[in-house]
């Protein structure tokens, strides 16, 4: 596997060896000995997740302030905009965002760890989503940055308005939002 700093620090592009031939392809999406050693992150997995949205739909900025999730995120059809954003107060990267593009056609994953908010907006005609979380879902704990907050600028790359759930229409912005320390 290959690992590409995505610019934020403690995010990283990961590109998995793909082997394919008229038959078709085959890789390893996950192997946990090989994650550790090729990113030195060192996280116990407990649950997997699989979206299917449409285009234009935006999911995002998701996090939990408690039990926060550390999430290895890829494509397996379609294509999406994936956004991280660093909503740790103490870190000097502070409020900073990097977006990656994923795709089915180009294999790649993305290490987000704890500590950042997340989310996608979907560019094809449609797009499955898969995610490892590195703890449990707990809907107490879950909060929304507003995706459109001018304080974070995100280029979402967006054709027009996008398509939100009714929970990322009330999304705070950053100033309003619980953070962590």
């Amino acid at each position: 596997m290959n690992v590409i700093d995505s610019g934020l620090p403690g995010v990283l592009i990961i590109e998995p060896r793909v082997f394919g031939d008229e038959r078709g392809f085959f890789y390893e999406s996950f192997n946990a000995k090989s994650f550790q050693q090729a990113t030195g992150v060192d996280r116990a997995f407990v649950q997997d997740n699989h979206s299917r949205s449409q285009q234009g739909v935006l999911r995002g900025l998701h996090y939990q302030i408690e039990n926060p999730q550390g999430k290895l995120v890829r494509v397996i059809a379609g294509e999406v905009l994936d956004i991280a954003v660093d909503i740790r107060r103490s870190s000097p990267h502070f409020g900073q965002w990097v977006g990656i593009r994923l795709s089915a056609q180009n294999n790649r994953q993305l290490w987000i760890p704890e500590g950042f908010a997340h989310g996608f907006v979907v560019l094809s005609e449609n797009a499955e989503f898969l995610y490892k979380t590195t703890d449990y879902y707990t809907p107490s704990a879950e909060r929304c940055i507003s995706w459109n907050d001018p304080t974070l600028a995100v280029d979402w790359q967006l054709q027009g308005e996008p398509r939100l759930s009714a929970k990322d229409q009330q999304g705070k912005t950053l100033q309003e939002a619980d953070l962590f320390p």
